[in-house]
């Protein structure tokens, strides 16, 4: 996979809209990133595929293959593991915008935007790509998880579970308080095997809790009725 020469941030665009192109990438070379641009899908997804990339900027509205199937497809590569991806759409409803984080986008910015705030959800996106690319321990309220050692504490207290469910719950200390749909959680963990059913995310969901409980009170991982999971240490 290719990198840059440099130590900037690397960030890609989807956009087939030459002034809304010219925008972004103007703005995000001034504030020091790096840029590769893309004007389709297609496009898009090769460049995903040969670079180290860092943060996508993707439009939902693009020829030939929808950026929802691009979303699709980026969230489900190997590369896509520490990769922010932003969506870019003209489409302000509510239930678009969970489509596209049911998808797997991890933020959703609405056409005509301000530049100011599009520059400062990159810069939290690119801190939450580098925190993550460097951690090695996630910690977030009572719980502490040392991905190397495969360990995890709960108050201090280590608990044991299996493979799958230390997945999980890597997935939700990467993103706390983000909620994680049934369909999100099964492409992130069982990538190999698309035929599992969402059921199976409730029923390891089931374990983690109980393993939690077995050293602690608190309901850390909530259900959002009607959608999914979260990881959330408030009462």
């Amino acid at each position: 996979m290719q990198r840059t020469s440099s130590n900037k941030s690397l960030i890609l665009i989807v956009e087939d809209e030459p002034s809304q192109m010219e925008l972004l990438s103007f703005n995000l070379n001034a504030e020091g990133y790096d840029v590769l641009k893309a004007e389709d899908g297609e496009e898009g997804l090769l460049l995903f595929k040969e670079h180290d990339i860092d943060l996508v900027l993707l439009d939902w509205m693009l020829p030939n293959i929808s950026g929802l199937e691009v979303c699709r497809q980026m969230k489900r590569s190997k590369n896509s593991k520490d990769c922010h991806l932003i969506m870019l759409t003209a489409r302000g409803e509510e239930e678009d915008k969970v489509r596209g984080l049911d998808m797997g986008a991890d933020d959703y910015i609405v056409k005509p935007y301000s530049v100011k705030e599009l520059l400062a959800r990159v810069r939290s996106g690119i801190r939450i790509r580098s925190a993550a690319k460097g951690a090695d321990t996630l910690n977030y309220g009572k719980i502490k998880m040392e991905i190397n050692r495969r360990s995890v504490k709960v108050d201090n207290k280590a608990i044991s579970i299996g493979p799958l469910e230390f997945k999980l719950l890597q997935v939700l200390l990467e993103s706390p308080k983000r909620v994680f749909s049934r369909s999100q959680l099964l492409e992130k963990i069982w990538t190999e095997n698309l035929e599992v059913e969402t059921r199976t995310v409730d029923v390891h969901i089931g374990r983690l809790r109980k393993a939690i409980k077995s050293v602690s009170d608190d309901n850390l991982v909530k259900t959002v009725r009607g959608f999914g999971y979260s990881l959330d240490d408030s009462t």
